[in-house]
């Protein structure tokens, strides 16, 4: 669909759009941020909408976060390989199809092959 002739005129035109509405977005947000009369923006006003955090706080983590960070909940809970829960429950982002296949595999993995040849 992407290659027919409508849809390349849209994308024409929805370029032209940006071309011309380009000069109003950007004086728009320097009007938000309000940096419209002067280059810098006026740090008061944004203190009272957001805490303002320093980059060389932000820049060092405490030993206690890098430890949380390795380790997640997730990891305790649910066996990796089988993906089951300590309730013997999947997860519910997991596909019903990925779970049946999970589930033959593990089911298959006990059993061993028929040798080939005749059964006799």
């Amino acid at each position: 669909m992407a290659k027919s002739t409508r849809s390349k005129w849209k994308r024409a035109m929805r370029a032209e759009k940006r071309k011309k509405n380009a000069p109003k977005e950007l004086a728009r947000l320097k009007k938000i941020l309000g940096m419209d009369r002067s280059g810098d923006i006026n740090m008061n006003a944004v203190e009272e909408i957001a805490t303002v955090v320093p980059s060389e706080k932000l820049q060092q983590k405490p030993a206690a976060e890098e430890d949380k960070a390795s380790t997640m909940d997730m990891d305790k809970k649910m066996n990796k390989k089988t993906f089951l829960n300590e309730h013997g429950q999947y997860p519910l982002w997991m596909h019903p199809r990925q779970r049946k296949k999970i589930k033959h595999q593990l089911k298959m993995k006990g059993k061993s092959k028929r040798p080939k040849g005749l059964a006799w």
